[in-house]
């Protein structure tokens, strides 16, 4: 058996007793019984942001040029790129790697992959055909931007509580209680991302300006799913 100084077992004690439930003569504890609800609330937004994915690629056997090839295709639409206000640019993988034929490596292949984005389609339509004159088009897709996302998910994250409070209480009134209170809540958001359009092989990079692509920025559906459990006191 563990003895402890009399000081600490006081202080045990108090700690103990202010623990403890307040409870007077003759009182009941009140018990709650659980239940599981989940709401949820959606609506379609119209996508705002445009994004394309561009390449330069080389083949041969002298991997120096290739390089020096690709290089000088990306740095000049860099370069076109940033005279264009309202366009995001990055430059994204740089690869290069051997071709084969009958197990011996007979060249190279030198890529280098280009990303941009912006809000105003047409702008970038136009862009885009003009870089099509030096780069092949690898994708197109269409998205919801953070802040237009933010947006609506902050409305329908009142109207998916909002619907839960009421399934709350129409439960608790129907099972003939007076309240009930929340024991915890989760709340989830959700999108349909389109992927991105891929482009045919064959669609590489042509000595003119082609036209630029037709466009249609259509729109996804964003929802926010809440659950949560709630409890429900017995009458006494």
């Amino acid at each position: 058996m563990i003895s402890l100084p009399i000081r600490y077992a006081s202080v045990l004690l108090i700690a103990l007793i202010l623990c403890s439930p307040l409870l007077r003569a003759g009182d009941k504890p009140v018990i709650y019984d659980q239940v599981q609800l989940s709401a949820n609330a959606s609506m379609q937004v119209e996508n705002d942001t445009l994004t394309a994915q561009l390449y330069a690629q080389q083949e041969g056997s002298d991997l120096s040029r290739l390089a020096d090839e690709v290089n000088q295709k990306i740095s000049e639409v860099v370069a076109l790129v940033k005279q264009v206000e309202d366009i995001e640019l990055q430059t994204l993988g740089y690869q290069t790697y051997p071709t084969y034929h009958q197990q011996r490596v007979t060249g190279w292949r030198v890529r280098q992959t280009i990303r941009i984005e912006s809000q105003d389609s047409p702008k970038l339509s136009q862009l885009l055909s003009q870089l099509q004159s030096t780069l092949a088009l690898e994708s197109l897709n269409y998205s919801i931007s953070p802040a237009q996302r933010e947006a609506a998910e902050e409305k329908l994250i009142g109207q998916a509580i909002s619907s839960f409070q009421k399934r709350a209480a129409q439960v608790t009134q129907h099972l003939g209680r007076q309240e009930y209170r929340l024991v915890q809540m989760n709340i989830n958001t959700s999108g349909q991302p389109i992927q991105p359009v891929r482009m045919r092989a064959s669609m590489m990079a042509m000595e003119a300006a082609v036209a630029p692509p037709s466009l249609e920025a259509g729109s996804q559906s964003i929802r926010v799913d809440v659950s949560g459990t709630i409890e429900l006191q017995v009458q006494q």
